[in-house]
């Protein structure tokens, strides 16, 4: 048994990770801490303070106690608003506090673009444009060119949860062009788990989302890799561990 541990703020679209967890069809267990998410608002200073790290370690030890051998911050807009090396700084300390490897969502997308082979995307952000810039920037130092972004403009997490299939798959086609060899989709309040194969079948090109990589990072730092399809292109890579 792989025991993966991830930290998530609130409670907006945390039901991702038990589908998760049952598509991957394998000995992985995915193990999901609440963090406090402080107030619901998409604002750059607010998201540094959600991302503080007295605010993540508090979950560091039920994750240790549950047997996490990883943990994951699963969250993209409490990292990359720090920029590339106040994230890393993040992760490194979040490392130190848990004992365990560690990452976070954001560079999540970094590591699973690169899995997949893509250096230019289409961005499909829920987030008002000035948070979107910054995930640019992030993406950019980390090798990928935005080529086209879409900010929906949301300011509340609350609001994004409440999106469906439809509301998902518009916010990508209006991102996507064509030279956009994959669409993100950042945002871990944002459900995509069961939309993921209409997704990338509708746009005809790989797209990862948040909490797909925030549970691909995690099984990445375990030197996992699992073949289940259902969770899209990021996981039929080899080579392949299935039990």
């Amino acid at each position: 048994m792989t025991a993966l541990g991830l930290l998530y703020p609130g409670h907006f679209a945390e039901d991702d990770y038990p589908r998760i967890e049952q598509l991957l069809g394998s000995d992985i267990r995915v193990d999901l801490v609440h963090t406090d998410p402080g107030e619901d608002i998409r604002r750059v200073g607010t998201l540094l303070e959600l991302g503080l790290l007295e605010r993540l370690v508090q979950g560091t030890e039920r994750l240790r106690l549950a047997g996490a051998e990883t943990v994951v911050w699963a969250c993209d807009g409490g990292s990359f608003v720090r920029g590339w090396q106040g994230a890393h700084e993040q992760v490194r300390e979040l490392a130190l506090a848990a004992g365990m490897p560690a990452s976070s969502t954001s560079f999540g997308f970094v590591h699973a673009a690169a899995e997949i082979g893509v250096r230019r995307v289409a961005l499909a952000a829920t987030y008002p444009e000035d948070v979107t810039g910054l995930l640019v920037d992030f993406l950019r130092v980390g090798e990928i060119e935005t080529v086209a972004a879409r900010s929906a403009g949301a300011v509340t997490a609350a609001e994004v949860a409440g999106w469906g299939e439809a509301e998902v798959l518009a916010l990508a086609r209006e991102a996507d062009v064509s030279r956009a060899e994959a669409v993100l989709l950042p945002d871990t309040a944002l459900h995509t788990a069961a939309h993921i194969p209409a997704l990338e079948k509708d746009l005809g090109k790989p797209v990862l989302t948040a909490n797909q990589v925030s549970v691909w990072e995690a099984l990445r730092l375990a030197d996992r890799r699992v073949n289940a399809p259902a969770l899209g292109a990021l996981f039929t890579r080899e080579p392949i561990v299935q039990v």
